[in-house]
């Protein structure tokens, strides 16, 4: 059995969790991972000698039982920062330090995880470890992950076999690769990875990114490290995360994690545990670094964004109900008190005027009119809302557990626009829903119709363990009938957001711009209030900033671009002059 394996898991939890769950733990820890061999070979035994013995008799020396059952009782009592703690007792400080190893990283899935590899980027840069962008001269390989559906995980594990040749190739007298799987991943599949996959060192869960030097200094060691401990309070709100890519004009600022919806096809709840939210000062604080550092747009993040609730502050913790969307419910018991998504957006729209907001991915239950009065309201908040669909049938929506009906969401969409005159809609689809007919099917189909969205996100069904739909329901529509009734759904999608994209012809829009276009190095590209990627040569323009000069458009600047043509995806246009957001407005 892997004693130190079980030992790694259960010490996180034993300082933030109850006493009393200690020996559940402690067992279920140990049953989870007495099977797995171990994973150093006998060429990396001898290269590591030295290490092996020097670890092994820290470890002989180590903790016991009872010295856990001290900490958790310690803990408790005194509560402590994470990042303040002393390491263990198998670990020395110098062992925690990253010694200038390099790192690379690579994100796979959501916005989420494009945000989760900044702070695990943040936190391991602290530790004295440094980035590369070369694979060949990386020491560490982080691959942060998605479990949204089977072919998302296809592609890591395709990715773990190329790997594989690398570290196998990798020569003696470097140092030893290290590969980790970070995020949902790691956080579903576990056991599986380290017993299938030999050539992982470690797993970090969404809500252990703080212990990633640890795990790597177990790794040090040639074991097999893992925390995927979920966490009802992580939210990393004192982690400023590390700008990824310098040349950036916009960034993402994670405001809540995880998902209570409990929707029947979703994996979320499941890899990213329950609902919790940062305060909203510490939001704020990283928005005005944000805007000090010159970026123009901010995207709030979170897997159900906009049921935004800070309630660390007890003066809040009144009792007023939640407000929902009308003719919308809940999976669980109403929610009360705190403050509310609505406030964040008000406060993080006056951090600075000339920065666009965004939000992303919100529930469409969690709309009340205050929060579509606030978007028309204020000019930085951009005129763009992701209203998730899934399905235009109320029968399906039904085994979804959305709740809601499609007459409900449509009543829903007519009060957006009214609200927001001009707005852009975006959605989700979901093709081949357990037990959906082709009456449902083409329920969906003339809801694309009806809606007439700007932007789209379509995909088959695919079913995921530990979900409702996993135990309770059955996948019964064919794979061929789920790609056909697909390809039906992007086909009348497109043809509709043409339709809808053509109706900016000949307007005026603001557009901040992002860098040369991929398709062109003459064009340059950005994106509009309606998060809709604008086109247009890279010329000579007027600087309506400075008046009188002549500029070229840099990134990060606010440009009017007259459109001249559309298509379901992009707008094409020619530039008129550099402006700010508040000037734009008489144009606009």
């Amino acid at each position: 059995m892997h004693s130190l394996q079980c030992v790694l898991q259960l010490q996180r939890s034993l300082r933030w969790g109850p006493l009393a769950t200690v020996s559940c733990l402690l067992l279920r820890t140990c049953r989870a991972h007495s099977s797995l061999p171990s994973t150093a070979s006998p060429s990396r035994e001898r290269q590591e000698n030295g290490v092996q013995k020097d670890f092994s008799s820290r470890l002989a020396t180590g903790p016991t039982f009872q010295n856990f059952l001290r900490s958790a009782s310690a803990s408790q009592e005194k509560p402590s920062s994470p990042e303040a703690e002393d390491p263990p007792p198998y670990l020395t400080e110098e062992d925690l330090l990253g010694r200038q190893r390099k790192v690379y990283l690579e994100t796979y899935g959501c916005q989420m995880n494009v945000n989760d590899t900044e702070i695990a980027w943040s936190i391991l840069q602290k530790s004295g470890y440094l980035r590369t962008s070369n694979l060949q001269e990386a020491d560490v390989i982080l691959l942060v992950t998605c479990s949204i559906r089977e072919k998302a995980e296809q592609t890591i594990w395709n990715r773990l076999q190329q790997l594989k040749t690398l570290k196998t190739n990798r020569i003696r007298s470097r140092t030893p690769l290290r590969i980790g799987i970070l995020g949902c991943m790691a956080e579903r599949l576990k056991e599986e990875i380290l017993t299938r996959e030999k050539t992982v060192d470690l797993l970090a869960g969404p809500d252990a990114y703080r212990d990633l030097p640890r795990l790597l200094a177990v790794a040090e060691s040639g074991q097999q490290a893992a925390n995927v401990l979920l966490s009802l309070d992580e939210t990393y709100a004192d982690v400023m995360p590390v700008q990824t890519s310098p040349s950036a004009t916009s960034a993402f600022v994670s405001i809540m994690r995880g998902c209570d919806n409990m929707c029947s096809y979703c994996i979320v709840p499941f890899t990213r545990g329950r609902e919790r939210s940062r305060p909203v000062a510490s939001i704020l604080e990283e928005v005005r670094k944000l805007s000090d550092q010159g970026l123009k747009e901010v995207t709030l993040l979170g897997q159900n964004v906009n049921s935004f609730r800070d309630n660390s502050e007890v003066q809040f913790n009144n009792a007023v109900s939640t407000k929902l969307s009308r003719g919308f419910t809940t999976n669980y018991k109403t929610k009360q008190g705190g403050l509310r998504f609505s406030h964040l957006l008000d406060q993080v729209s006056r951090v600075d005027p000339e920065m666009r907001i965004r939000f992303t991915s919100p529930h469409p239950k969690d709309f009340p009119d205050e929060v579509l009065q606030l978007i028309q309201e204020r000019d930085n908040i951009c005129k763009q809302i992701h209203l998730p669909a899934q399905s235009g049938s109320s029968r399906v929506l039904e085994a979804m557990r959305r709740g809601y009906s499609r007459e409900a969401y449509v009543e829903l969409v007519h009060r957006v626009r009214e609200s927001i005159p001009g707005v852009c809609l975006s959605s989700d689809f979901i093709a081949g829903f357990c037990g959906e007919t082709e009456a449902d099917h083409l329920q969906t189909v003339s809801l694309l119709r009806e809606v007439q969205y700007n932007t789209g996100f379509l995909f088959a069904y695919s079913m995921r363990q530990k979900t409702r739909a996993y135990h309770r329901l059955k996948d019964d529509v064919p794979e061929e009938v789920k790609l056909r009734r697909l390809e039906e759904l992007i086909t009348v999608f497109r043809e509709e957001a043409s339709k809808a994209n053509k109706t900016s012809v000949g307007r005026t829009q603001l557009v901040l711009v992002e860098g040369l276009s991929k398709r062109s190095v003459t064009d340059l590209c950005g994106r509009n209030d309606g998060n809709l990627k604008v086109v247009f040569p890279d010329a000579e323009m007027e600087d309506g900033v400075n008046p009188g000069l002549k500029v070229r458009a840099q990134p990060g600047d606010y440009v009017l671009v007259k459109i001249t043509s559309a298509s379901s995806q992009t707008l094409k246009g020619h530039v008129l002059c550099r402006t700010t957001l508040k000037d734009s407005i008489a144009y606009c």
